[in-house]
């Protein structure tokens, strides 16, 4: 890493194919897999990121006087606003109402995930945070720049959500359900911390699900087969038609996975009488599990919450892992230990008009996020709810 002073270069790339991926990993750092080069690269590779889905690779890249990459940013030209979990299609008809033209944008995210993370990837040192103000500063001045509507900013960390609004992106506040390991050695000790009807009510799902004849594997590294991923992914093709018609993830994408990040995946799969019946797909990073994707092709009540909730439990509390992340929205999982919390998206809009009345909406949905999140919390299912 250079000195604090030493002078950056800010330039874009057109795929992850162009960097090396031991640079781009010691930018993104080993605790989210999301952020890794062979996470994002395999959505490239595989075609589920490009032109013809409407997500354009343009990511931007620090580089020290050296033409080292010493920070990143993953960033996409949209043409439309599918597969960002933050939604902004009120946004885009009242912008295009108003005569101007909303698409494209660009996008700094993991495509098609609602993970919160970080989004100013930086390379550890020194110049860290002047590297961090210079990618930043850079973003802000981008939608001006590239001659796009806005670039938006989607599950970014506090820390990067507070230094884009140091920048004047707006920001706007979500909510998530994760689950936290207060140090449990079992399941039962879990269990153990909840209201009496709460414990009851899991204890009878989870009895439910093992009557109804469902076996569960946790598979992950040298475990992991293919025919696993065949399986997993015709219940996720499924799930996707079912709910939004379109499937964002091919069946290569999977491979890739497979070949690339095994060690990091953790395939919770259901079978009975001999066959396949659900899957739940999740990845490890260093202290936390992050559900990712689930299908079933049989009805059984609780299928969902044992595959993608309590076996994602009983798998951190067993890696000691700190906590659980199971995606987005579902205040289901709110009685089942997974606790609200905030999430954070940052918006630079070009359009000094269109960029005033964006930040009054957020300002008063911010508001009642609050109010909202503070309503969940105290309808938790603990006896001494997490602090």
């Amino acid at each position: 890493m250079p000195d604090s002073g030493a002078e950056l270069a800010i330039e874009a790339c057109d795929g992850l194919a162009e960097i090396a991926a031991a640079d781009w990993d010691a930018c993104a750092g080993p605790d989210n897999p999301f952020l890794a080069h062979a996470f994002l690269g395999a959505l490239e590779t595989a075609g589920c990121v490009g032109a013809r889905t409407g997500w354009t690779a343009r990511h931007l890249l620090a580089r020290d006087a050296t033409g080292a990459l010493v920070g990143a940013v993953p960033l996409y030209i949209k043409g439309h606003s599918q597969g960002e979990y933050v939604f902004d299609h009120t946004w885009a008809r009242a912008y295009s109402s108003a005569g101007g033209s909303y698409y494209p944008k660009l996008q700094a995210c993991v495509p098609f995930t609602p993970v919160p993370g970080p989004r100013l990837l930086v390379r550890p040192g020194p110049a860290r945070e002047a590297v961090r103000d210079a990618l930043a500063g850079a973003m802000a001045g981008l939608p001006r720049r590239s001659g796009v509507s806005s670039l938006h900013v989607t599950f970014c960390d506090a820390a990067d959500a507070e230094l884009l609004q140091d920048n004047g992106f707006i920001l706007r506040r979500g909510v998530q359900f994760h689950w936290e390991n207060r140090g449990y050695a079992t399941f039962d000790d879990f269990l153990a911390t909840l209201t009496h009807s709460r414990r009851k009510s899991i204890r009878r799902e989870r009895r439910d699900v093992a009557e109804s004849g469902v076996e569960f594997v946790a598979l992950t590294g040298g475990d992991l087969a293919r025919n696993h991923w065949d399986a997993f992914y015709e219940f996720y093709v499924s799930t996707s038609d079912r709910k939004w018609g379109n499937p964002y993830l091919n069946r290569r994408f999977f491979d890739l996975l497979h070949d690339s990040m095994a060690d990091r995946v953790l395939l919770v799969m259901g079978r009975k009488s001999g066959d396949w019946v659900c899957g739940a797909l999740n990845l490890i990073g260093t202290d936390t599990l992050y559900g990712r994707n689930w299908g079933a092709s049989i009805d059984v009540p609780f299928l969902h919450f044992e595959a993608c909730y309590y076996r994602a439990v009983e798998f951190a509390i067993a890696r000691k892992l700190a906590r659980v992340e199971a995606g987005a929205q579902g205040e289901h999982k709110l009685q089942r230990g997974y606790m609200p919390v905030s999430t954070w998206s940052a918006h630079a809009l070009r359009d000094p008009g269109f960029a005033k009345a964006v930040r009054e909406f957020c300002a008063a949905e911010d508001e009642a996020m609050r109010g909202h999140i503070a309503e969940l919390a105290a309808d938790g299912p603990y006896k001494d709810p997490p602090s």
